[in-house]
């Protein structure tokens, strides 16, 4: 309780300075305040994890339940509390990622880490697709980075990296452009007004796409909108457990399997890999779809 106390009159020095003016250097001041104050929750959370841990079986089935909270869980990887090693967490932010990967991979299989970097193989219909490359790597990346934060890089053998421009080319063909559009660069865009899970699908903009979210036993997937066989909108669709069905033509889709169909398995919708972490439901999408939205994520960031 001491050094609760010493920590609590500390901040409150360090406040006293601040609004004052007298602290001779408000940078420092500001980043002591701030590494007290990290240092103090992430005490109290330590202690949390340890009594957890004493309770056996059913604390530590608490603590997993804790850890399937995004803020939670980030906080527990800040401060080298997570419960699960770095293979488990990665292996476990793949199984949430797979299902929104859809027609674009097959299968990714986990080969470790080693020296900071994890690496894993695509495998699958599209294995080594050029059109999908930006689009997997970013989900894959992105999973793996917020699932394991010690990770430095996460390499995916078998993907096939963008065409290089054609030498001696000036300007671009329109369907070269168009090609760059589909394949090229992507980005995370957070969906706005999603709330909580329905039994009815949502339809939310990003920039010009307009993306439809489905829950399914509380897990969320998220397609572009629009049915394979007649191009209708599927805002007013019926959603059956997994199975969607459109409002105009009344084909099925299996929203948990890559949007398949079910009457016609030649059709499938076109699934966007989602992420719903502290910073909200996000989908990866092409820039050129995006231009408009405020709140986004580029691929390189």
């Amino acid at each position: 309780m001491n050094g609760v106390r010493d920590v609590g009159t500390r901040v409150e020095e360090l406040l006293g300075a601040l609004r004052t003016g007298s602290a001779t250097d408000p940078g420092r001041t500001a980043e002591e305040l701030v590494r007290l104050l990290v240092g103090l929750y992430g005490d109290g959370l330590g202690h949390i994890v340890a009594a957890l841990a004493e309770q056996g079986p059913p604390g530590a089935a608490m603590l997993d339940r804790l850890t399937e909270d995004p803020l939670v869980e980030s906080l527990l990887l800040l401060h080298d509390l997570h419960p699960l090693d770095v293979d488990a967490r990665v292996q476990r932010a793949l199984d949430r990622v797979r299902p929104y990967l859809g027609s674009h991979a097959g299968g990714v299989e986990y080969l470790g880490v080693s020296d900071g970097v994890a690496r894993l193989r695509l495998e699958g219909s599209c294995h080594g697709c050029p059109s999908s490359t930006a689009t997997v790597q970013l989900a894959i990346t992105g999973a793996v980075k917020d699932a394991a934060p010690e990770v430095d890089d996460v390499v995916v053998e078998g993907m096939t990296a963008p065409p290089e421009p054609k030498l001696l080319q000036i300007g671009r063909r329109p369907e070269a452009e168009a090609e760059r559009a589909e394949g090229g660069d992507v980005g995370w865009v957070t969906l706005p007004g999603i709330g909580p899970p329905s039994s009815r699908p949502v339809i939310a903009s990003a920039g010009d796409l307009t993306v439809l979210v489905c829950s399914v036993r509380g897990t969320l997937y998220a397609y572009r909108d629009g049915c394979a066989a007649c191009g209708s909108s599927l805002a007013d669709g019926t959603l059956d457990r997994e199975q969607l069905s459109c409002p105009g033509c009344g084909r099925r889709y299996d929203v948990r399997l890559a949007g398949r169909g079910l009457d016609d398995p030649a059709l499938h919708l076109d699934p966007l890999p989602l992420l719903a972490d502290s910073q909200g439901v996000r989908v990866a999408v092409p820039e050129v779809a995006v231009s408009d939205v405020g709140i986004r994520e580029t691929a390189g960031s």
